[in-house]
């Protein structure tokens, strides 16, 4: 996704900025982004999905504005939701929802400059980890995670709704994170005897189904 062009950020005659979402402006950005990522992602996704996200995590999503040249009207051209919890009783695990960019606004740094704004408010959060599930055909997604020091962490079967598969990616934020056990993991190695009078640690309520947006 990224091109040898600099990211239009950087360009002084550039009307590009970057904000974080304002529940200020709820009915206006929701409907944006709901029609900027119904065009890249694989399942649609109902109005409750994104208040899910953004009514807990709404400081953890960011969107790119552009000013039209012939209207003089701000329009969104790129968003990242985000969210940020305990995962599993293990670490924090910070996770990227969504992410897109108008079609025409590509390679020019602008997925890059989102996602490293979402991963600088996680890591501020306490966040240990940060996953994602992208589809194994979007070389473009993969490629720019990797850049940014994503690691591919398990290959998902027929992971969305349409049949594609999926890799989970993880990027690691503290030393021996990777190495946590988890209280669901069932690869884990069995604990330590010396902890083994310590109650299992409670289950919590299922987290939402939501495709690509999952956990």
């Amino acid at each position: 996704m990224a091109s040898s062009t600099p990211p239009a950020s950087e360009n002084p005659t550039s009307t590009l900025r970057y904000i974080r979402y304002d529940s200020a402006h709820e009915d206006a950005y929701v409907a944006a982004m709901r029609q900027l990522i119904s065009k890249d992602l694989s399942e649609p996704y109902s109005i409750y999905v994104y208040r899910y996200f953004l009514y807990q995590w709404g400081d953890l999503c960011f969107l790119a504005m552009d000013t039209d040249p012939t209207t003089g009207e701000e329009q969104m051209v790129g968003v990242v939701v985000s969210k940020l919890e305990p995962h599993r009783h293990g670490p924090m695990r910070g996770y990227i929802a969504m992410l897109a960019v108008q079609e025409e606004y590509r390679g020019k740094g602008i997925a890059t400059k989102l996602v490293r704004m979402a991963i600088d408010a996680m890591e501020k959060g306490g966040a240990d980890e940060i996953a994602l599930e992208t589809e194994i055909t979007n070389t473009g997604a993969m490629k720019l995670y990797e850049r940014l020091g994503f690691l591919r962490s398990k290959r998902l079967h027929r992971y969305y709704l349409n049949g594609n598969s999926a890799y989970r990616l993880v990027l690691y934020l503290k030393e021996g994170v990777g190495l946590m056990r988890t209280s669901f993991d069932p690869y884990a190695p069995p604990p330590d005897h010396a902890h083994d009078h310590l109650p299992p640690a409670p289950v919590p309520p299922a987290a939402p189904l939501l495709g690509e947006n999952g956990a």
